[in-house]
């Protein structure tokens, strides 16, 4: 006798389309619409710290920061209003719908975005909801009356997979280049600063010399080429003091530098503290002076000059001396 068993196919069993979409599918199309664009903000935001203020590159930072905000909020509002699609929901091939499977407008969807904030204030159980609500709905979800739901695969954009790696490599790109540019911007200006220090530590006491220092039998030479050295903000104030001088007649004051520090330098400006010497008056009436003085230089059309001059300690007649 010869029994016959009837085989049954066996089939795995496969998602439901329109079906409520799983949570790590959702978590995944989320990564997608977001990831990549808040990458790219906080590199474009840590970047416009890094740079110098007012700088092209600062701009340059905060363009592309406000570009990626607007791009970001496109892909999640107003694309699914037009295409039914954001990019992360398009390539897990899921769709945010009403109850009844209609399609929502963009302020719905801000709507639903901004209340994911109650999914992460109750210590991220809204977003975990999802895993033992029978309609797979976050907190959101609940608020909005909105569900996620699978679509069929054929009804998924074509090119999807294409432009997905392309978003994401353009991303990439522009954190790599943001960096890199960065770095850069910091280097450089590390360097112009060293140099600033570097060339201020010789210059910066003979061009306070020269302004301080003047002979009654030059006294015209010297003082216009001291107002050459000042800048175009300190100049008239330089000029007042030089009129004082010659009201009251000039003597002959020399100065020199016996000690100073650079206290502070960026690469167009740096101030100084100056510890100076000199003679004031001729003999019999010469006398020997001290003084310590704050001096600010500006960068004007590549020449370094004098912005400020500051008496920190007022010029005294060393002890012994009559």
């Amino acid at each position: 006798m010869t029994v016959v068993v009837e085989k049954t196919p066996t089939t795995l069993p496969q998602a439901t389309p329109n079906g409520a979409a799983p949570w790590h599918v959702r978590a995944g199309a989320f990564a997608i619409d977001v990831l990549p664009g808040l990458a790219v903000a906080a590199t474009m935001a840590l970047t416009a710290l890094t740079v110098p203020p007012g700088s092209a590159w600062r701009w340059l930072c905060a363009c592309l920061l406000g570009l990626t905000i607007l791009l970001l909020a496109v892909n999640r509002l107003l694309l699914p209003t037009i295409t039914g699609w954001s990019l992360g929901r398009a390539l897990t091939g899921i769709r945010v719908v009403r109850r009844d499977g209609s399609a929502i407008g963009p302020w719905r969807l801000l709507v639903r975005d901004l209340a994911h904030l109650v999914d992460t204030l109750s210590l991220f159980v809204g977003w975990l909801w999802p895993l033992w609500d029978s309609r797979r709905r976050t907190f959101a979800d609940l608020l909005l009356r909105t569900e996620v739901r699978r679509v069929e695969p054929v009804q998924r954009p074509a090119v999807i997979r294409r432009l997905t790696a392309a978003v994401a490599l353009a991303a990439a790109g522009a954190c790599a280049s943001a960096t890199a540019v960065g770095a850069a911007v910091v280097y450089v200006n590390e360097w112009q600063t060293d140099h600033t220090r570097a060339q201020l530590a010789t210059r910066g006491p003979k061009l306070v010399v020269d302004v301080l220092s003047y002979d009654p039998e030059t006294v015209q030479r010297d003082f216009e080429r001291a107002r050459s050295l000042a800048t175009d903000r300190y100049r008239p104030q330089l000029s007042i003091q030089q009129d004082s001088v010659r009201e009251s007649g000039p003597v002959r004051n020399q100065y020199w530098v016996t000690d100073s520090a650079v206290l502070s330098a960026t690469p167009a400006q740096a101030t100084m503290l100056l510890f100076m010497q000199g003679e004031r008056g001729t003999p019999p009436n010469q006398r020997y002076i001290q003084s310590t003085v704050r001096a600010i230089f500006q960068k004007s059309r590549g020449q370094w000059r004098l912005d400020d001059l500051a008496v920190v300690m007022k010029p005294r007649q060393p002890t012994g001396e009559k």
